[in-house]
């Protein structure tokens, strides 16, 4: 029970079918509340939301699910004033909503569209997430935040210019969000996820073509299953990390090492 009764809030949440693939996201749902987290799963995908949730109750965990779009500043004031209303803290903030559909372009092929989208949902949505979780985090006397960046985030790569770019601003505003809160006892660290089979990236991934060629990049010879970025994650929201901010935890089968 590594997060016995501590309340979660969890963003791109809905992807946890028990008995599918499960997103990142998903895949913490289901980790936390199994480790005693009081959990709160938040997606723009209200009927995969809700389903996950369902099944999630019929197993007698403790979840509930709100709607939230990540880029829009009223549904993050909603949803942090419902958890507060329910339980009447927020120990831990997971901001794991993410997309990068439109984005495999290199920079002259970059549109404004694209870009802006990439940075609304990966930099923009972390930033609200966190302006409005930190301040009843500060009245409780502690937290934990987990931005999901990617291993992208740190390193540069031919195609996904903007997607890069977003998920590089929330590695830095991870830190930025650390600094400022220590005094608060309030951790910020982002995870940095590989090469991860979800349902976003399935179609992709099990491209014959896609697939070998991105595995010859790892080496640890495979693809990530979203249960072991869910554990990276879990680590830094439970008291065990409780020396650990500002850090970076890269889950990527090796990659970047090289």
């Amino acid at each position: 029970m590594r997060l016995n009764n501590k309340v979660a809030l969890i963003t791109g949440a809905a992807t946890g079918d028990r008995d599918g693939r499960k997103g990142i996201g998903g895949a913490c749902a289901w980790l936390f509340a199994r480790e005693g987290a009081k959990v709160i799963v938040t997606d723009i995908n209200d009927t995969l939301g809700k389903q996950t949730v369902k099944q999630m109750q019929a197993d007698n965990l403790d979840t509930v699910y709100l709607h939230l779009d990540v880029t829009r500043e009223p549904d993050w004031t909603q949803a942090i004033k419902a958890v507060i209303a329910k339980h009447g803290r927020i120990d831990v903030l997971v901001n794991c909503g993410g997309d990068a559909d439109g984005a495999a372009f290199p920079v002259e092929g970059t549109t404004r569209q694209a870009w802006d989208r990439m940075m609304d949902i990966h930099a923009k949505g972390p930033l609200l997430g966190m302006k409005h979780a930190i301040p009843h985090m500060q009245k409780q006397g502690g937290g934990s935040i987990v931005n999901v960046s990617s291993m992208h985030g740190i390193v540069g790569s031919f195609t996904v210019t903007a997607y890069q770019a977003a998920k590089g601003a929330s590695r830095i505003l991870s830190k930025a969000a650390a600094i400022q809160y220590a005094k608060d006892n309030i951790r910020v660290n982002s995870v940095h996820p590989g090469y991860t089979i979800t349902p976003l990236t399935e179609s992709m991934f099990t491209d014959p073509d896609i697939h070998d060629d991105r595995i010859r990049e790892v080496p640890l010879g495979r693809m990530a299953r979203a249960e072991e970025i869910a554990n990276a994650i879990l680590y830094l929201a439970s008291d065990e990390s409780s020396y650990v901010t500002g850090a970076e935890l890269v889950v990527d089968g090796g990659v970047i090492a090289q």
